[in-house]
C-alpha cells in the first residue's frame, strides 16, 4: 500500500506511480494536454496498478464518445480481473467505472456517494460525480455534494481549491451568485490554473448580465491556454456571450474564428456545442454567419450516431438545421428513437419525453413549419435540465422558442415569452430589439418606444 497526497490508500508497491496519479489528477483538473503523458507513467512504473487503469477508464468516458467505448472496457475488464486484495474504496471506483461505461450516471452517482461519505477527500470521485450531476441537470446537487464533503477540506490540503471551484459552479447553477462568485474567485486565487473556477465565476457574471466585468474576467491573450485541452475554446465561448449580450456581433464573430473554432479538425463533442448554439444565436439577431454552417454540419453529420451525452446530440441536430441537412436530421432522429429504448442509460431516458420532440421542432423550425415547432417546443419548455448543460447553455432552446413564435405571427405568445426573459436578463439588447418589434407588431407603440429605449441602454453600455 501506498498513499496519495491526500492520505487515502492505493494498492501498489510503486511511489512513483503514485506520485504519477496524482499528477495526473492535477493534470485533468486543470485541464492540461499533458495529462496523457502523465497517465502514461502511471501504467509504465506499475502496470499491475488497478487504479492506474481505472483512472483510465474514467478520463475515456470524459471525451463523450462512443468511439472509446472498447478502451474502457479494455480498462475495466483488467481491473475486474483484478479485484483480490483492493481496498473497498478502490473496489467501489471498479464498480463505478462498470455503470458508468454502460451509460448509467444515476447509479455511477450512487457509487461516488458511498466513497464520499467514507473518504470525503476523495478528489478523483468528487469530480466525478460533480460532472455527472452537472450532465444530469441537477443543480442542487452539484451544491449539495460538495457541501457534503468540504468539512473534511482545509487549505493545507492538496487540492482545496479545485473543491472550492465546484463549490463555486454548484452554487452558480443553483442561483446563489453571491457565494458563488466568492468562492470562485477564492479557488482562483488559490490555484490561476483552474479553468473550471475561472469558467464558475464566468457564468455568474453572465447570469447578473454584467458583461463587461465578463470581458475584463476573460481578458486574456489567445494564445495564454494553448497547453490545455478543449476545454479552453468553452472560456472563449463565454466571452463571445457578453460580446453578443451587448450587442457586439462582428466581435463574436471574430472571436469565432480566432478562438472558439480555431482548430477546425477537432469533433470533440465540447467545441460542436459551443459553436452551433453560437451561431444560432447570431443567426437569431439577424447575422450572416456565412459559410460556417457548412464545416460545423459535416463534423456533426458524422456523429449523429454517437449517442453518449444527449445535450451534444441536441447540438448536432442544431448545426444540421443551420445547414439545412433535413435528410441527417431524419437519421439522427431514427437513431436517437432507437437509442432511446436502451435499458438503464441516462441519457436514453431523457429521449422520448425531451429529446426528440426538441429535434423535431429543430427539424420544423429549418423547414419552416414555425407553428409545428413551436407546438413542439412549448410544452416541455420548462423539461429541459435532464439533458444537462448549464442554465445559460440551456439558453438558446428558449430562444428557439422565441424565434419560431416569432416567424410563426404567434406575437402575442412571443410577447409573453420575451417578458419572461428580459425580466431574467434586462442586460441583453437582442432581447430588447425584438420587444420592440413584436409589440409594434401588435400596436402597442409606447411599449415598443420603452424596449427600444431599453435597447440602446444596453448598447450605450
Amino acid at each position: 500500500m501506498r498513499d496519495d497526497e491526500r492520505g487515502l490508500a492505493l494498492t501498489t508497491e510503486s511511489t512513483e506511480a503514485v506520485a504519477a496519479f496524482d499528477q495526473t489528477i492535477r493534470s485533468n483538473l486543470e485541464y492540461r494536454l499533458g495529462t496523457a503523458k502523465s497517465l502514461k507513467q502511471v501504467l509504465a512504473a506499475d502496470p499491475d496498478f488497478v487504479m492506474g487503469q481505472c483512472l483510465k477508464g474514467y478520463l475515456l468516458t470524459l471525451f463523450g464518445s462512443t468511439a472509446y467505448d472498447e478502451a474502457i472496457r479494455d480498462c475495466l475488464a483488467f481491473c475486474e480481473g483484478r479485484l483480490g486484495g483492493l481496498t473497498p474504496r478502490e473496489t467501489a471506483h471498479v464498480a463505478a467505472l462498470k455503470v458508468l461505461a454502460r451509460g448509467d450516471l444515476r447509479q455511477a452517482d450512487l457509487i461516488w456517494d458511498g466513497i464520499l461519505v467514507e473518504h470525503p477527500r476523495d478528489l478523483l470521485a468528487l469530480r466525478l460525480q460533480h460532472f455527472a450531476l452537472f450532465y444530469m441537470g441537477d443543480g442542487p446537487g452539484l451544491r449539495d455534494a460538495i457541501a457534503r464533503v468540504l468539512p473534511a477540506w482545509d487549505e493545507a490540503l492538496p487540492g482545496y481549491g479545485f473543491v472550492l471551484g465546484m463549490r463555486a459552479f454548484g452554487l452558480e447553477e443553483s442561483g446563489d451568485y453571491g457565494a458563488a462568485e466568492a468562492a470562485g474567485r477564492r479557488a482562483t486565487a488559490l490555484n490561476p490554473d483552474d479553468l473550471w473556477a475561472i469558467h464558475a465565476v464566468s457564468h455568474v457574471l453572465e447570469m447578473q448580465g454584467r458583461c463587461k466585468e465578463g470581458l475584463a474576467w476573460l481578458d486574456q491573450p489567445l494564445d495564454i491556454w494553448d497547453d490545455r485541452n478543449a476545454f479552453k475554446e468553452h472560456l472563449w465561448w463565454h466571452r463571445a456571450l457578453y460580446h453578443h449580450e451587448t450587442g457586439g456581433y462582428d466581435a463574436v464573430l471574430e472571436l469565432y474564428d480566432t478562438a472558439v473554432r480555431r482548430d477546425k479538425e477537432s469533433d470533440f463533442y465540447l467545441n460542436l456545442v459551443n459553436c452551433a448554439a453560437l451561431l444560432w444565436r447570431l443567426v437569431f439577431q439577424g447575422v450572416d454567419v456565412g459559410e460556417r454552417w457548412e464545416e460545423l454540419a459535416a463534423m456533426c453529420e458524422a456523429r449523429i450516431e454517437d449517442h453518449v451525452l444527449i445535450f451534444s446530440d441536441l447540438h448536432f441536430c442544431m448545426a444540421l438545421a443551420g445547414a439545412g441537412r433535413i435528410g441527417a436530421i431524419e437519421r439522427q432522429l431514427d437513431s436517437l428513437e432507437s437509442f432511446g429504448a436502451t435499458p438503464g442509460n441516462t441519457a436514453a431516458a431523457t429521449v422520448a419525453p425531451v429529446a426528440l420532440p426538441l429535434c423535431r421542432a429543430l427539424k420544423s423550425f429549418a423547414e419552416g413549419e414555425h407553428d409545428e415547432a413551436v407546438a413542439l417546443m412549448l410544452p416541455i419548455r420548462r423539461d429541459t435540465a435532464c439533458l444537462g448543460g448549464s442554465h445559460a447553455q440551456r439558453d438558446i432552446f428558449g430562444q428557439f422558442l422565441i424565434e419560431a413564435a416569432l416567424k410563426a405571427g404567434q406575437h402575442k405568445l412571443a410577447r409573453a415569452l420575451l417578458a419572461e426573459r428580459v425580466a431574467l436578463k434586462p442586460h441583453s439588447a437582442g432581447s430588447w430589439r425584438k420587444c420592440a418589434e413584436v409589440l409594434e407588431a401588435l400596436g402597442d407603440l409606447h411599449g415598443a418606444a420603452e424596449a427600444s429605449k431599453r435597447f440602446d441602454q444596453v448598447m450605450m453600455g
